[in-house]
């Protein structure tokens, strides 16, 4: 691995696999690149891949990361890196997605809205059914997690959708 992400952890290698003219599976890309700081200063970010829909189109020949996405990606999905930096937290937010969150590095603190918390560590996975929450980093060490991020419809409390509540512009200067 190449430069160290603005986290100080290693680059995240990328490897692209696709089809030939005969049909047989290729290496279609491989990169190394670094997770970049997002505005809020809370944690860096890398856009992985992304699909427009749901099913996956395996037709679409887009490199997934070409494709303007925010926290998700409506009616498709997103994988992103994120490193949450020590001492820092999220904004509390929700998404209209399930999204699986597998702590590859460090350990991070999930707070959910009505206050109770759960440390998850390394090797550790999360499923987030839509629900109104935030990450913290109560550590020394940075906190890398994938994220892979699937629409969902909104989660129907008394018969009425709760609303998504995303922070604005968190994914833009990390893509």
């Amino acid at each position: 691995m190449t430069d160290l992400s603005d986290s100080g952890l290693p680059s995240v290698q990328r490897v692209v696999t696709g089809h030939d003219a005969d049909g047989r599976a290729i290496f279609k890309s491989e990169d190394v690149t670094p997770t970049k700081m997002i505005p809020s200063g809370d944690a860096s970010f890398l856009l992985i891949w992304t699909t427009e829909t749901v099913p996956a189109d395996n037709n679409d020949e887009t490199d997934g990361r070409a494709r303007d996405a925010g926290l998700t990606l409506n009616k498709g999905s997103v994988i992103r890196i994120v490193d949450m930096l020590p001492g820092k937290q999220s904004p509390m937010h929700r998404t209209n997605s399930i999204d699986y969150g597998i702590v590859m590095a460090g350990e991070v603190e999930l707070e959910l809205d009505d206050g109770r918390v759960t440390t998850v560590r390394e090797g550790g996975i999360i499923i987030q059914r839509g629900t109104n929450h935030l990450w913290r980093n109560v550590t020394d060490k940075p906190c890398r997690i994938a994220f892979i991020l699937i629409e969902a419809p909104a989660y129907l409390h008394d018969g009425q959708p709760l609303a998504e509540d995303k922070p604005e512009n968190q994914t833009q200067a990390a893509q």
